[in-house]
């Protein structure tokens, strides 16, 4: 743990930054969490739209994200993120991916000293192919053992309705993921810990990649071997790609890998499904985005995906073939042959 001062057994003041579905979810995690537990923990919100944060004080909803799901009551939401941060033991990230730097920038003399930070993101930044929790790294220069990593097959809405959902804590520090793991444990989320915090990352950037490509697939009405042939064959390819960056293969089968892949490859209420959804269907990108009411983070993440994978000589045709159709060199109707186009090869062989 952090030298600074002795942790309590878990969070008591917690900041969560982003007041979307994944970021007011967590939150009330966080507060059921704490019922019944002992600690009197005190989260506050932050959103940039004025109407949201009254919705969530006045009404305790968020019904923009999260309709007809009641938050408790010892929520507070705020456009102010100094208010938002002032003591917290606790940071939570949910924030689009490519906005995160400069958020940073603005917010790192409001941290705590010693806070603990948690990267909800699953994105990977544009032009340095930067993972979250290198770029909070970076930016709040803050060492490792003092960021971590939230992911696994975490759709917001099921996880709202409190409906049973693994995931996973990723840090280098055991203790420190375990302190978290304790914080967020409530009677319908069950964290597991690792300390493979590339593997998670990876897992959680490259499925909304693959999502796109089953849910173009879907949008073009192929069938649910080519949509499960994507889904194994995508999961090859993360996992190319982790081992290369140093992940470890056993984070690939876990939550982390194969859960959120399939969550996210198979839901309706994915963001990333649903966008390639409307691709198969023959929508613009922007007829997309009019469509939808949050960022499908693999759209903006997957040429980061495919940069990456070529400066480190991986192999990863389902992403390069996604990326040809949102660059518009490739149409949907084309895309199908290239999701497999991969040389003949025992299925072992990654």
């Amino acid at each position: 743990m952090t030298p600074e001062r002795a942790r309590p057994g878990a969070a008591v003041s917690v900041a969560v930054l982003g007041a979307g579905s994944w970021g007011t979810t967590f939150a009330k995690i966080l507060a059921d969490a704490a019922t019944g537990s002992g600690v009197d923990r005190r989260i506050r919100l932050w959103g940039r739209r004025a109407e949201v944060v009254e919705q969530i004080n006045r009404y305790h909803r968020n019904p923009q994200y999260l309709a007809d799901v009641e938050l408790p009551p010892s929520i507070t939401a705020s456009t102010d993120v100094a208010e938002v941060l002032a003591g917290a033991d606790l940071v939570v990230l949910a924030v689009p991916a490519q906005s995160l730097r400069l958020q940073l920038r603005e917010w790192k003399p409001l941290l705590e000293a010693d806070a603990l930070v948690v990267s909800l993101m699953k994105g990977l930044e544009l032009s340095t192919d930067a993972r979250m929790s290198e770029v909070i790294g970076q930016e709040l220069d803050i060492p490792a053992n003092r960021i971590a990593v939230v992911s696994g097959p975490n759709l917001a809405m099921e996880i709202a309705r409190e409906e049973p959902t693994a995931s996973v804590v990723a840090c280098p520090d055991s203790a420190v993921a375990g302190w978290i793991a304790r914080s967020c444990t409530s009677p319908y989320f069950r964290p597991y810990t690792t300390s493979d915090i590339v593997g998670v990352e990876i897992g959680g950037i490259v499925k909304n990649v693959i999502a796109l490509a089953v849910g173009i697939c879907e949008g073009k009405q192929m069938g649910d071997n080519t949509k499960a042939s994507v889904i194994t064959r995508g999961l090859a390819e993360t996992s190319r790609l982790a081992l290369a960056l140093g992940g470890e293969a056993q984070t690939m089968a876990g939550l982390a890998g194969l859960g959120d892949l399939v969550a996210t490859c198979s839901s309706p209420l994915s963001r990333n499904h649903t966008a390639g959804r409307l691709l198969g269907q023959g929508l613009t990108l922007d007829e997309v985005a009019e469509k939808m009411t949050q960022t499908a983070e693999g759209i903006k993440s997957g040429q980061a995906v495919h940069e990456l994978a070529g400066k480190l000589g991986v192999e990863m045709p389902i992403t390069a073939a996604v990326v040809a159709v949102l660059a518009g060199k490739l149409s949907v109707d084309q895309l199908g042959p290239l999701l497999l186009a991969r040389e003949l090869k025992s299925e072992g062989d990654y």
